[in-house]
């Protein structure tokens, strides 16, 4: 079994994730610490819960799920994993800062690895890639169909779904991928999102109001 740490950063309030399996290894996802503190906050969490950090893999590369991306390369020496759709998120995250009047170095060069449907092994876990762009062109979830969770990045919160004016969103192909990928998943898997609390597959499906009327429309 896994066990997974939310962990909340950054001026947008992005959600960092940290998995850990039996033997204290931690599987890394979005890494958002942007702040100063916020970099010696998570490496006393790590020394604390004496965790090894082993891989780092993106649902996406909008910025502020990328802000910690170096932190990991210069203190673990990992590599941040996107998929190729992404890539060009991820290449223009500084340039994008700059807009929102944010510093930010130069990211270390990522692997393009991360390919759907394929599957993420951690530990004694696997981790299915939900390919569900429209938030961002190459936005993935990782689902853990055992243990019933699904981390969904900004794909889909509680009670909202991803904001689609950015480039490379587009609000149909977003519910698309909600419906395909997301909505195709048992009730009771839980949800894990790049903002805000937990939630659960059945209660987005049941009363998310941003989907309520498509879904209605679509039956």
């Amino acid at each position: 079994m896994t066990k997974v740490h939310q962990l909340t950063y950054g001026p947008f309030g992005e959600n960092t994730y940290v998995i850990v399996d039996q033997e204290n290894n931690a599987l890394v996802i979005d890494p958002g610490m942007y702040y100063p503190e916020e970099n010696a906050r998570i490496f006393e969490y790590l020394n604390a819960q004496q965790l090894k950090p082993t891989r780092l893999i993106l649902t996406h590369a909008h910025l502020d799920h990328v802000f910690g991306v170096n932190w990991f390369h210069t203190h673990h020496n990992l590599i941040p994993e996107l998929h190729l759709a992404e890539k060009v998120v991820y290449d223009s995250a500084q340039a994008v800062a700059m807009q929102y009047g944010l510093s930010m170095e130069p990211l270390v060069f990522p692997k393009v690895r991360l390919v759907e449907g394929e599957v993420i092994v951690f530990g004694g876990a696997t981790f299915k890639i939900l390919f569900a762009p429209g938030h961002s062109p190459g936005s993935v979830c990782f689902y853990n169909e055992k243990e019933k969770y699904v981390i969904s990045g900004d794909v889909l919160f509680q009670g909202s779904i991803g904001r689609t004016d950015l480039p490379g969103g587009d609000f149909d192909t977003l519910i698309r991928s909600i419906r395909t990928q997301l909505f195709t998943l048992p009730d009771d898997v839980v949800v894990y999102c790049g903002h805000g609390p937990i939630t659960t597959i059945g209660q987005e499906r049941t009363s998310n109001p941003f989907l309520h009327d498509y879904l209605a429309s679509a039956t």
